[in-house]
């Protein structure tokens, strides 16, 4: 029972930090419809400007701020200079050009960083206290929470939101509805990098360390989950990051760690096979 009840733990705080991952990759496909397959080196790239800064300053949330802040520049720099001149090509122009980014932002921090793993810094103990949680554990949880709030209100409630997934399902008309299209695709784009340099700052600290490929085996379960949940709903990026990640925890406890790809491949396919748009997809949504 406890060894189940410690599994069940790290399955939910690794699985935390897929579902901010997943939110990050289910917004820029609200925003955007595209699947961004650089978005785990920009976090990254997001997360060396917050070590630069913490190590120069001293300060855990000076650099948590840089990072965060870097992450929205970097998301609307891509999307102005890099992502915009392919868009309106072919469909696979973009994830070839995402794929591209990939190497020349890895290539890029391994030379001005080393390709040596870097200690994170945490803001919280990681000790387990009460409950085997550790502070570090509800900082997470409460930082996922948070950001799937804004996304959910930011999408729902707000005349931003919906001008961001008008601009995504109909530019033309969106366009002759006053709608600046370009401006609410750069925004989509920004606040994706934020979410994932978020991420990046909550997962790496519980890894190897800061690496050029640190997010690479993140972004692979992060995707699955936003699939699983649905690339159109926020809290179904969250349930599929946490049932990703108690899925990896209990086939890796009692089964062994060489499975877990095999039992994020098997959890993917089943979902597709009974709902193909997700869990929490919304159909009206996938007609507009």
């Amino acid at each position: 029972m406890e060894r189940f009840l410690f599994l069940t733990l790290d399955g939910l705080s690794r699985g935390a930090v897929y579902a901010a991952f997943a939110l990050a990759l289910v917004l820029i496909w609200r925003a955007t419809r595209t699947i961004n397959f650089a978005q785990g080196a920009m976090a990254v790239a997001s997360a060396y400007i917050g070590y630069s800064v913490t190590s120069a300053s001293g300060s855990y949330w000076l650099g948590f701020v840089a990072a965060i802040a870097s992450g929205v520049v970097i998301g609307a720099v891509v999307e102005r200079l890099v992502m915009r001149p392919v868009e309106q090509g072919p469909p696979l122009n973009p994830v070839i050009v995402s794929l591209g980014i990939v190497l020349v932002l890895q290539a890029a921090l391994g030379m001005l960083y080393g390709n040596d793993y870097k200690p994170a810094a945490t803001p919280f103990s990681r000790a387990a206290g009460t409950g085997g949680l550790s502070a570090y554990d509800i900082f997470v949880y409460g930082s996922v929470l948070a950001l799937m709030v804004l996304l959910a209100l930011l999408f729902t409630r707000t005349a931003v939101g919906l001008r961001m997934r008008a601009a995504a399902f109909a530019p033309v008309v969106s366009r002759l509805a006053g709608v600046r299209v370009g401006r609410m695709l750069t925004l989509g784009w920004a606040l994706a990098a934020a979410a994932g340099a978020l991420a990046a700052l909550l997962v790496i600290p519980t890894e190897l360390g800061l690496h050029p490929t640190a997010m690479d085996l993140v972004f692979v379960s992060s995707f699955t989950a936003a699939v699983v949940g649905g690339l159109d709903s926020p809290p179904g990026a969250v349930v599929g990051g946490l049932a990703v990640g108690l899925a990896l925890s209990y086939v890796s406890g009692y089964v062994g760690p060489d499975v877990t790809p095999i039992a994020v491949l098997v959890l993917l396919v089943a979902v597709l096979l009974v709902r193909p748009g997700g869990l929490f997809a919304s159909t009206r949504a996938r007609q507009v």
